[in-house]
C-alpha cells in the first residue's frame, strides 16, 4: 500500500465550491483507504494500492472531472518527497527572516531554461523565486496580498498549471504522517 499527499488545483477558489465530505467520498469510491482532507483547499491524504503517481493522478482527475463537472489538475507527492520538499532550502536564510509568507507550487514538469527566465523575470523588491525539481519556490517579504504575483499570472507567462500551498499547510500536511 502506497501512501500519497494529493495537492489539487481549484478546489474552494474562484466559485469552485467543494464540501470535504464529498471530495473524502469522491476518493472512497476510487477505492483509496485512510482518507483524510486537510483544510479546505484541496489537501487529501490517502493511501493506494497502486504504486505508479502519474496513474494516480490520472485516475483522480478523470473521476473528480466527471464528478464535479471542472478540471481539477492533481499533483501527488509520497510523504518522504514531501518531506524533501518543505526542507529544502533555496533562499539564503537571511531573505527566509525578510519573508512574511513562504509558499511552495507543485507543476507536473520540471521547468525548462526559458521558463526559469520568465519566472525570474517576476521577480520583485518583494517576490522571490527558485527552482527544484517540479516545485516552485516563493518567498514574499509583504504578504500575498501585496504581491503583484499569483498562480494565474505564473499559469499565463509560463503556460503550465500550478498550485500553491504555505510551507505551514505542508508542514501541517506532513505531521499527519
Amino acid at each position: 500500500m502506497s501512501r500519497y499527499i494529493a495537492l489539487l488545483r481549484a478546489i474552494n477558489v474562484g466559485g469552485h465550491n467543494v464540501k470535504m465530505e464529498h471530495l473524502k467520498s469522491l476518493f472512497e469510491q476510487m477505492r483509496f483507504k485512510n482518507i483524510e482532507t486537510i483544510i479546505a483547499s484541496g489537501n487529501v491524504l490517502f493511501e493506494s494500492e497502486k504504486s505508479n503517481r502519474t496513474a494516480v493522478e490520472n485516475e483522480i482527475e478523470k473521476r473528480l472531472f466527471k464528478a464535479l463537472g471542472y478540471e481539477v489538475t492533481t499533483f501527488i507527492r509520497t510523504p518522504d518527497e514531501m518531506d524533501k520538499i518543505v526542507n529544502y532550502r533555496p533562499f539564503p536564510e537571511e531573505k527566509y527572516e525578510d519573508a512574511v509568507s513562504n509558499n511552495i507550487g507543485f507543476i507536473k514538469q520540471s521547468l525548462k531554461k526559458d521558463s526559469i527566465a520568465i519566472l525570474k523575470g517576476l521577480e520583485t523588491e518583494i517576490d522571490d523565486f527558485q527552482t527544484h525539481q517540479t516545485e516552485v519556490y516563493w518567498l514574499c517579504k509583504t504578504g500575498q496580498s501585496k504581491s503583484t504575483f499569483s498562480g494565474n499570472l505564473f499559469e499565463r507567462k509560463l503556460k503550465t498549471q500550478i498550485t500553491f500551498r504555505s510551507i505551514k499547510t505542508l508542514q501541517k500536511l506532513l505531521s499527519k504522517y
